[in-house]
């Protein structure tokens, strides 16, 4: 009897352990609002903050958001600095080779903001510049349509400074993921005189199906997990609450 009762206590701290709240890391680029920021107060926000903790809540988790600059994402991802990116990062063909993805959990076509009533066509930025974010779909589209017609792509590491360069005259043009060039530059009143140009571009070759959550490659636990959080949230309301926090549309797309 006395080695039963011994055998529980040692098993005791294991189950207390077991049911403490497992901690999911995500690495986000926090120069990326309204998706992501550091607000005043420090902490992390943002749309894919809150999504971040939705996910955890529905898979009883807890999150930890861990600072990363947008080209070192996924690098950071496979040296173990957290578990998954999640950044608005769109799944492609070219990224699936690094990484494993889980279905969307958004998708917005990206746009041209330039001064109101520029044409928008493959020759329209011949001579001049665009500004695009360093490593994103947004700059390798760029490339290849207006690049090879003329057109130099400005990187930049943080989308809000393109919008600087945008109204001092250094760029043209800055393209950008439609939601970012709403809420961060055209609703506010460095946006007077800008505008959306030409058409949506949502060319699935460059942009593919949407944003996903990033894994590193062959966990299949993991990305299972998210995506049947990513489910459940859509169903039960919790999507649709944080959704609503940022935007007016619905963001999932069709």
């Amino acid at each position: 009897m006395k080695k039963v009762l011994m055998a529980v206590a040692l098993a005791a701290p294991l189950f207390a352990s077991a049911a403490q709240a497992e901690t999911i890391r995500f690495g986000v680029d926090l120069n990326y609002p309204p998706f992501s920021k550091q607000g005043a107060d420090g902490k992390p926000q943002g749309f894919d903050i809150d999504m971040a903790h939705a996910l955890c809540s529905a898979m009883k988790a807890t999150c930890e958001i861990v600072p990363q600059d947008w080209d070192g994402l996924i690098p950071a991802l496979n040296t173990n600095k957290f578990d998954a990116i999640l950044s608005s990062m769109q799944i492609t063909d070219e990224r699936k080779k690094a990484v494993d993805f889980t279905n969307k959990y958004y998708n917005i076509p990206s746009r041209i903001i330039a001064k109101a009533g520029t044409k928008v066509d493959q020759n329209s930025f011949k001579g001049k510049k665009i500004g695009a974010l360093r490593a994103s779909t947004q700059e390798k589209f760029a490339k290849d349509y207006w690049g090879k017609t003329g057109a130099k792509i400005v990187a930049y590491t943080k989308s809000p400074e393109s919008f600087l360069d945008l109204t001092s005259g250094r760029l043209d043009a800055v393209f950008v993921d439609g939601a970012v060039g709403d809420q961060e530059f055209l609703k506010t009143p460095r946006g007077k005189g800008f505008a959306f140009v030409g058409p949506e571009y949502a060319d699935a070759k460059y942009f593919g199906l949407g944003a996903g959550i990033a894994v590193k490659k062959g966990n299949n636990a993991l990305r299972e997990r998210l995506n049947a959080a990513i489910e459940q949230i859509r169903k039960d309301g919790s999507y649709k609450k944080v959704q609503d926090k940022y935007f007016a549309f619905d963001v999932y797309g069709h």
